[in-house]
C-alpha cells in the first residue's frame, strides 16, 4: 500500500453544504446497535453489514470493506457520504478509498469504542484493567466468546479430528491463550438485544475462567453521531474522494493520507 506523508490539514467536509445522505457500511457485531440508532432516520439510505471476523485477516477486512465501497458508489449515486461502522479493526481499515462519496470513521481503535461512546474513556478502562476481554451482545452473538461452550465446541471439533491426546493438547494451548486475561467486562446501550440472558452468559464465562466481572453501561452518543452526520474532528476522520485513514501513534488514533503519493490539501 503506497501512502503519502500524513495530511495535516483539518479533516475534508462536503462543500456544497448539504446535510449528506449516507451509507453505513458496518460489522454484524454492532449491527442491531446500529439499525436501531438509524431507523427513522431519512437521511441514512442503507445499512450493510459484513459478517463478524474479518478483523482477523486485516488484508480480507479489507478487500471486503473495498467492494462494499465500490458497490454502494455504483448502485446508489443518491449517497453523498459513507459511513464505516467499523475502528481500525487490526489496520484493516487502511488503503479503503472511495472514488466519489466523503468517507468517515471514527477515532478508534476496535467497535468497543463505539458501543462505549469515548475513545478516552475506552483508554482509561484499558489502562486500568489491562487485562480485559470484552462481551457484548453482538459479540455473544457472532461468535463464541471464552468460556465453557467455547471450551466444549472447540475440544468436540479437535477430538473428532485429530484423536484424544492431540486434542488435549490443543486445548491446553488454547487456554495458555487467556492467561492474559483477567476480566469480563459486558457493555452494550440498552438494545432489545441487549437482555438479561446476556449479562447471565458473560457472568458464567468469567466464573468458569476465573475471572472477574464487569458490566459497563454504554454510550449511544459517537454512535449516533457517526451514523447521522455530526462529526467533529476530535472524534471522527471525515475523508475526501482519494484519501484514505492510517493509524497513528498518539490520541488521534487515525489520520488522512492518500494512496496516489501525493498529499492532498482540504
Amino acid at each position: 500500500m503506497q501512502v503519502a506523508e500524513t495530511d495535516k490539514s483539518a479533516s475534508c467536509r462536503p462543500s456544497d453544504g448539504k446535510p449528506p445522505l449516507i451509507v453505513v457500511i458496518t460489522c454484524d457485531v454492532i449491527s442491531e446497535e446500529v439499525a436501531e440508532i438509524a431507523r427513522g432516520e431519512p437521511r441514512v439510505l442503507h445499512i450493510e453489514v459484513l459478517r463478524q471476523g474479518l478483523h482477523n485477516d486485516p488484508p480480507l477486512l479489507r478487500a471486503e470493506l473495498q467492494i462494499a465501497v465500490d458497490r454502494v458508489e455504483a448502485a446508489m449515486p443518491e449517497a453523498t457520504a459513507i459511513v464505516l461502522g467499523y475502528g481500525l479493526c487490526s489496520r484493516g481499515v487502511e488503503g479503503v478509498v472511495t472514488k466519489r462519496c466523503t468517507l468517515v470513521l471514527p477515532r478508534a481503535h476496535d467497535c468497543i469504542t463505539l458501543l462505549l461512546g469515548d475513545k478516552d474513556r475506552y483508554a482509561e478502562y484499558v489502562a486500568a484493567h489491562p487485562g480485559t476481554y470484552w462481551y457484548s451482545p453482538g459479540w455473544n452473538r457472532c461468535h463464541v466468546p471464552p468460556g465453557r461452550e467455547r471450551y466444549d465446541k472447540l475440544y468436540k471439533t479437535y477430538l473428532e479430528k485429530f484423536g484424544e491426546d492431540d486434542a488435549k493438547f490443543l486445548m491446553e494451548t488454547e487456554q495458555a491463550w487467556f492467561t492474559s486475561y483477567d476480566r469480563a467486562t459486558y457493555v452494550d446501550l440498552g438494545t432489545p438485544g441487549a437482555t438479561d440472558s446476556d449479562v447471565a452468559y458473560t457472568q458464567a464465562c468469567a466464573q468458569w475462567l476465573g475471572w472477574k466481572f464487569d458490566r459497563q453501561k454504554g454510550s449511544r452518543t459517537l454512535l449516533r453521531d457517526l451514523i447521522t452526520g455530526n462529526w467533529d474532528d476530535e472524534r471522527f476522520l471525515v475523508l475526501a474522494p482519494g484519501q484514505t485513514p492510517q493509524m497513528t501513534a498518539d490520541q488521534q488514533v487515525v489520520t488522512a493520507v492518500t494512496l496516489n503519493g501525493k498529499e492532498i490539501a482540504v
